[in-house]
């Protein structure tokens, strides 16, 4: 499956919320999970992002189907990056055409 990496930002309405945070991840998770996904690692940060979320998605459509789901909750503000594993990295990088 995709693997995508996220980075995320608590907006305003976010960090008064903190408490819930846990929960809101927890609910996050559940939801990925419905939607044949999984999680496979979630980070609070310290530095330009508050968290980084690491988790795989049948497909493209999924994952930003989720992604804005969980911007529309205006919790957070999202960056997201699709990431390919070594092995299908050399796949990629050994079918460069030379021009």
């Amino acid at each position: 499956m995709p693997i995508y990496i996220t980075l995320m930002n608590l907006t305003d309405k976010g960090i008064e919320n903190i408490k819930r945070a846990p929960q809101r991840i927890e609910e996050g998770i559940i939801k990925m999970q419905e939607k044949k996904g999984k999680m496979l690692g979630f980070y609070l940060t310290m530095g330009e992002y508050d968290y980084v979320a690491v988790f795989d998605a049948p497909s493209d459509e999924v994952a930003a189907s989720f992604l804005l789901g969980l911007g529309a909750t205006g919790f957070v503000r999202t960056s997201t990056l699709k990431a390919f594993p070594g092995e299908e990295a050399g796949y990629i990088i050994k079918d460069i055409p030379v021009l």
